[in-house]
């Protein structure tokens, strides 16, 4: 889940009339700043990058999906899923409970 401060600051570059790319690159310095904390345990800077594409997304930054060939296909569908529950609202996983 982002913090409150980065969505905050995507919203203002949003406002600001900025593109979708700086506004997502709010969650990517987030990413990177968790990384070099040791907050989780991601080992490159590409997996930076795609941690915080993926949290922008879910949180509504219209991102566009990655073109075809560029990532695999299942990152791809993974992308398209992000945006539309982003668009419906859906920002949260539902809880899962043992039977």
């Amino acid at each position: 889940m982002p913090k409150k401060a980065t969505i905050e600051r995507a919203h203002r570059a949003e406002r600001e009339g900025k593109s979708a790319s700086s506004q997502a690159g709010e969650f990517v310095r987030e990413e990177i700043e968790a990384i070099r904390k040791g907050e989780h345990g991601a080992r490159s800077t590409k997996q930076a990058i795609a941690i915080g594409l993926s949290k922008a997304r879910r949180a509504g930054v219209k991102l566009p999906v990655p073109k075809k060939g560029s990532v695999p296909d299942e990152t791809r569908e993974k992308a398209k899923r992000e945006l539309a529950a982003a668009e419906e609202g859906e920002t949260r996983r539902p809880v899962r409970r043992p039977p």
